[in-house]
């Protein structure tokens, strides 16, 4: 049977276009789409079981995103030829799209839902992630999964000062700002990106641009819907209700909370306190009514979630007060503290509020560089980010098991809010390592702050230092608080986590998710302008702590040192099976790399003994020296023999000529010794090659006059 093809098109109004098909791959899914631009094609397929598992009561949502090597006519690098783990590239692109779809599905929907989108055909001028969250929406369009407010997200870039939408990785590098929008027709739900100290108007300006792109990927999509003939959202069962018992928990637990979320508690206390609340609740009901009715425990516990949450949201709104007293603008105290760690290369602590950072920085050559092997993109990073949320950071016991998405992420982001303040001549490759020791909100802003310290402590002449704040947001739809600096507690019971991190001069990198539908742009606006005031404040705290970076790395901290060699000296340098870089290296406690780049060779010395890295220096200078002709050159003898002396350059030690000596005076000399003595240091002349025997020739009489022919006598 031939299969119905449906598609629509993209105009992207500048020759590229994006297709949507659907009808010909995977139709026992209950949605799959095939989105091309170019040569780049991604499948999008959605399923989702028909009833929801019992006690669910969240939606169970998986987000995959992988890139086959194939696509790009590659081979999965490593011993085993098969796509394994997902890369950090692919979960940094799944979280981008789960962050978008998560919100918008039914709030009473809770049945398994897994969206499955994989990258077929690539094209080197198509960055694939950007249309990974349309290809996602257009899955869920096409099925009859209850997704009723479709989604796309875009990239925008800004070359020369023109805003670009999906660029290509070439055109990126030449921009000074690389965002991911995800959003709905109506409002914006999730912005990421990095950018080179843009102002918060430039920020808003390309947010809108790209608003205006995602509309048109919505509307092709409904299209699309309606061209297969708008299929039947299903129908399935929500969660259950009782008002009865939801009146009953308000009743007993509306006030208390509301008193305890205006009292100015940390978070240990505060838990308690509402824990006892939520326990007076649970006992409001006898053993009977729990037996009688099996789903009586749950609801409970979500209408004592429900009541808790409305109550600590308007403690904010109508008193201004939140729940560790501070009001909306005001940071929590901060004290910072660097060289910290004795025997790293530079460390610092950041602790703000119950939320603390311990970074670490690592020093090293390009042999140490990130290497980046996947089907999209293939390079090196010579700065990098790690992030740690081991469980104890929040007084958990839980199992560790590997390295979670979110660690990913927020290592991601910090290392984008920092990598355009390392100079472009830094030597060094660098790796800063976040463990957060403590956290009740936005560890990732302490981990930028953090990581300026560690950085500044380390040596790294870091451009400017940088410093982060995460915001929140509180609205009933009419009143709202922008929140600066927020608690755990209120991202989850929040409308809206933005983090913005940046220098004094702009914003370097920013993450928002925002949990309502039609956050407006002048809210936006103020938490942008109310979040430079927090970031300024902080970035004060760590100026004061350490003003500006050390004019040296630390005495235990290799050094490295850079030296550009013509490339026909390279295997001289490397030796026969690497002998002579081999004992250099162990002769003097040094690490040596070598790399070729435009046909010359590029020497990295690392080591932390001055005289090592001297003796190497020299060594290649000794290699790579090459007398030119007519010049005079300081010569050391080292040996002596019957027919002349075995001298050595001064300049580059091990660099040996014979000095004949017939070259040593204008006299005839039967005794070399009579001349030139072992150690002795003069000037010779060099004459180039000898045509006849081949080797270089240099002579100490050349540099004195030639001294008068005495006449014969009669």
């Amino acid at each position: 049977m031939i299969p119905q093809v449906k598609q629509e098109i993209i105009d992207l109004g500048d020759g590229r276009s994006i297709s949507i098909e659907t009808g010909k791959l995977a139709k026992q899914a209950d949605g799959s789409v095939v989105v091309r631009s170019g040569n780049c094609m991604l499948l999008a397929t959605a399923v989702s079981a028909r009833t929801a598992n019992p006690g669910v009561d969240f939606l169970p949502l998986t987000v995959d995103y992988r890139e086959k090597f194939a696509a790009a006519g590659r081979f999965p690098g490593g011993f085993f030829k098969r796509e394994a783990r997902p890369s950090d590239s692919e979960v940094l692109t799944m979280r981008l799209v789960d962050r978008v779809l998560r919100p918008l599905f039914p709030d009473d929907y809770h049945a398994e839902t897994q969206v499955m989108i994989q990258l077929m055909s690539h094209d080197e001028n198509v960055m694939p992630d950007a249309l990974a969250g349309l290809a996602a929406s257009a899955a869920l369009a096409v099925s009859d999964i209850p997704f009723y407010n479709l989604i796309s997200e875009v990239r925008v870039a800004r070359i020369d000062g023109k805003l670009v939408i999906n660029p290509s990785r070439e055109e990126l590098e030449k921009s000074d700002i690389d965002m991911m929008i995800g959003a709905s027709m109506d409002s914006v739900a999730m912005v990421e990106g990095e950018m080179k100290e843009i102002s918060e108007a430039e920020m808003i300006e390309a947010i809108k641009f790209a608003h205006e792109a995602i509309k048109v990927q919505i509307q092709a999509q409904q299209r699309l819907r309606a061209a297969i003939g708008s299929p039947e959202y299903r129908t399935y069962e929500g969660e259950i209700e009782d008002e009865a018992v939801y009146a009953k928990v308000k009743a007993a637990a509306y006030e208390k909370c509301y008193t305890i979320a205006g009292e100015a508690s940390g978070k240990a206390e505060r838990g308690e306190k509402f824990a006892i609340v939520k326990a007076e609740c649970q006992a409001l009901f006898t053993e009977e009514e729990y037996a009688e009715n099996a789903d009586l425990a749950g609801l409970v516990g979500k209408y004592f979630y429900k009541t808790n949450k409305e109550a600590v949201r308007n403690v904010i709104l109508e008193q201004g007060i939140r729940l560790d007293g501070r009001k909306t603008t005001e940071i929590r105290p901060i004290w910072c503290e660097t060289d910290y760690l004795p025997s790293v290369h530079g460390s610092s602590l950041f602790t703000r509020g119950e939320t603390q950072a311990l970074a670490t920085v690592t020093l090293g050559t390009s042999r140490e560089a990130n290497q980046i092997d996947s089907p999209s993109e293939q390079g090196e990073e010579k700065f990098y980010l790690h992030y740690n949320f081991p469980p104890f950071s929040t007084g958990e016991a839980r199992p560790l098991r590997g390295t979670s998405r979110r660690e990913v992420g927020h290592g991601n982001l910090a290392q984008r809010a920092l990598k355009n303040m390392i100079p472009a001549d830094c030597p060094y490759t660098i790796r800063v390592v976040s463990e957060v020791l403590e956290s009740n909100g936005s560890s990732s802003m302490a981990t930028v702050c953090a990581g300026t310290m560690a950085l500044m402590d380390a040596g790294v002449q870091m451009i400017k230092p940088v410093s982060g704040i995460a915001m929140g947001l509180i609205t009933d739809g009419e009143k709202f608080a922008v929140l600066s600096d927020i608690l755990g507690d209120e991202d989850h019971l929040g409308d809206m986590d933005f983090k913005v991190t940046g220098t004094a001069d702009g914003i370097t990198a920013c993450q928002m998710d925002i949990k309502i539908d039609g956050l407006r742009y002048d809210i936006m606006e103020q938490a942008l302008s109310q979040a430079r005031d927090g970031r300024l404040h902080i970035l004060g705290k760590l100026t004061e702590t350490i003003p500006a970076p050390r004019e040296e790395v630390k005495a235990h901290s290799p050094k490295i040192i850079t030296r550009t060699i013509p490339g026909n000296f390279i295997g001289a340098l490397i030796g026969p099976g690497g002998k002579v870089i081999q004992d250099l290296q162990k002769a003097t406690g040094t690490t040596i790399v070598i790399n070729e780049v435009d046909e010359q060779g590029v020497v990295e010395i690392l080591g932390t003994d001055p005289a090592g890295i001297k003796a190497v220096l020299a060594k290649i200078d000794s290699i790579t020296f090459k007398p030119q002709m007519g010049e005079a050159y300081e010569v050391k003898v080292i040996k002596m023999l019957d027919f002349g002396a075995v001298v050595e350059y001064t300049a580059a030690p091990g660099n040996e000529v014979l000095l004949h000596v017939s070259e040593l005076a204008w006299e005839r000399t039967e005794n070399v010794a009579d001349v030139v003595k072992m150690g002795d240091v003069f000037q010779v002349k060099y004459l180039g090659v000898d045509p006849k025997t081949k080797k270089e020739k240099v002579s100490k009489k050349a540099l004195v006059p030639r001294p008068p022919r005495e006449e014969k006598k009669e």
